[in-house]
């Protein structure tokens, strides 16, 4: 049912319940796993200087997919694949399913709602909204 699943997934701690879940469809179904980051490149000032952080943000977006990449490795699923793209997080999370024939997208969520999801906007929902393909969306655990 599902050949190619792709995690989309923030630099830093990924939202584990969201990672776990799309390891267990891609096991199930022996699916290619895979992990991807979105490094944000909205248009800036032409008078401020974007190079470096824009290379750091490359340079973090690579070491987090790398670490889950071998993670999900060492944990047996060697069809792991990592990328890093640029772009509106939306917008390259929804080419990359095109362009890499994605049957399943599963992210997580942070679960806001009202004016604070209105104000900020929510990557997922966008994906949500305007996905060609299933998309599962995990919420994070609250606290109690």
């Amino acid at each position: 049912m599902y050949e190619r699943v792709l995690f989309p997934t923030d630099v830093g701690e990924p939202p584990e319940r969201a990672l776990e879940a799309a390891l267990d469809i891609a096991e199930r179904y022996d699916a290619e796993l895979h992990v991807l980051t979105v490094v944000g490149t909205t248009r800036v000032s032409a008078d401020v200087e974007t190079g470096p952080a824009l290379e750091q943000a490359e340079r973090t977006g690579s070491a987090t997919v790398d670490t889950l990449v071998e993670r999900l490795r060492e944990r047996g699923h060697e069809r792991t694949v990592g990328a890093v793209v640029h772009g509106r997080p939306h917008d390259g999370i929804l080419s990359y399913a095109k362009n890499h024939d994605i049957d399943l997208i599963v992210m997580g969520t942070h679960g806001r709602t009202g004016l604070d999801r209105y104000l900020v906007g929510s990557v997922t929902e966008k994906v949500v909204r305007l996905s060609d393909v299933p998309v599962l969306t995990v919420r994070h655990r609250l606290e109690a």
